[in-house]
């Protein structure tokens, strides 16, 4: 990425982030606009993380977002990053019905119905290069990668650098620098 592309990346989200703070996610839970921000989230994150080399099926392959379970999103995702690229990889989305399709996913967004089957979506996810990305309540402390908090209304991110570690994804310290909190070992 060029430092001109890095900048604009930067610009890009911290104008999401601003929209974020300022304007308040509509509660309770699952609201059009709460979801539109996260999925404006969801875009910028991949933008600032690197996967490993064999991530991609291709050096063509597109960088997919998949959700499992439900869709909190109902199509807003999917407009989001429709007829967008990150780098050189165009972007598609996945709703996934079955745990063992999440090795194909670059990005995995684990929504709170699925909170009684989190740990197994994790794990099958740690044995891939897959950026988790949650909504329940300690998703990072029970080991997803970034998790949405509701903050005064607000939509913020902790995220768990072990984790991405241990997915042998690179977070840009940039993003490091936006979450609300960032546990872990910060080399």
């Amino acid at each position: 990425m060029s430092a001109r592309t890095s900048w604009k990346s930067v610009r890009l989200l911290a104008l999401v982030l601003a929209t974020a703070f300022a304007a308040p996610a509509e509660l309770p839970g699952e609201t059009a606009g709460e979801y539109a921000v996260k999925a404006a989230f969801l875009f910028h994150f991949a933008q600032f993380v690197e996967w490993p080399a064999g991530a991609f099926k291709g050096p063509a392959s597109p960088l997919t977002y998949c959700t499992i379970g439900d869709d909190p999103f109902r199509g807003v995702l999917e407009e989001s990053v429709q007829g967008k690229i990150v780098g050189s990889r165009a972007l598609q989305v996945q709703h996934l019905k079955e745990r063992e399709q999440i090795a194909g996913c670059q990005i995995l967004f684990i929504g709170a119905a699925e909170k009684k089957h989190l740990a197994e979506d994790l794990a099958v996810a740690a044995g891939h290069a897959v950026l988790t990305v949650g909504e329940t309540e300690n998703f990072v402390q029970d080991g997803g990668v970034i998790g949405f908090v509701l903050e005064n209304d607000k939509v913020r991110f902790e995220i768990n650098v072990d984790t991405a570690g241990k997915a042998k994804l690179r977070l840009s310290s940039r993003l490091l620098l936006l979450a609300k909190t960032v546990i872990g070992n910060q080399k």
